[in-house]
């Protein structure tokens, strides 16, 4: 897990993959926090994400870091509407706290990933590495 917190710091913008319909759909997320080896991300109850990953919990996520190392990450999620997990990023998130304002906000809510793969890729011809948490 450690060098995927490392890799994926808060903040870090990553981009989901889901399936819609059969078909891929891939939009950019903040990287929330790592918590007990979960992989915490935020969304609203009212986008199509939402129901995307409630129909089909199956996602991969992908960010390349300024020296061209490649991490992929696959799992499924789980969501929380843990009001603890969700003040933890409203004190550390201003653009989150601005969507959002409250813990309460219903339509405010969580999912994580607590075990998954992952390959990690370079550009230098490095066979890839690849992870299981």
């Amino acid at each position: 897990m450690t060098q995927i917190t490392e890799f994926f710091k808060p903040g870090t913008t990553v981009n989901i993959a889901t399936i819609d319909d059969g078909l891929p759909r891939v939009r950019p997320f903040q990287f929330q926090f790592e918590s007990d080896g979960k992989l915490f991300f935020c969304t609203a109850k009212t986008k199509d994400v939402y129901n995307q990953l409630t129909k089909n919990p199956a996602i991969e996520f992908v960010a390349t870091s300024p020296e061209y190392v490649t991490m992929r990450v696959s799992g499924k999620v789980t969501f929380t509407d843990d009001k603890n997990l969700k003040e933890k990023i409203l004190s550390g998130n201003e653009l989150i706290k601005t969507i959002y304002q409250t813990s309460d906000n219903p339509v405010f809510t969580l999912f994580y990933l607590d075990h998954g793969s992952v390959k990690i890729s370079t550009m230098t011809g490095e066979p890839d590495k690849y992870l299981t948490f």
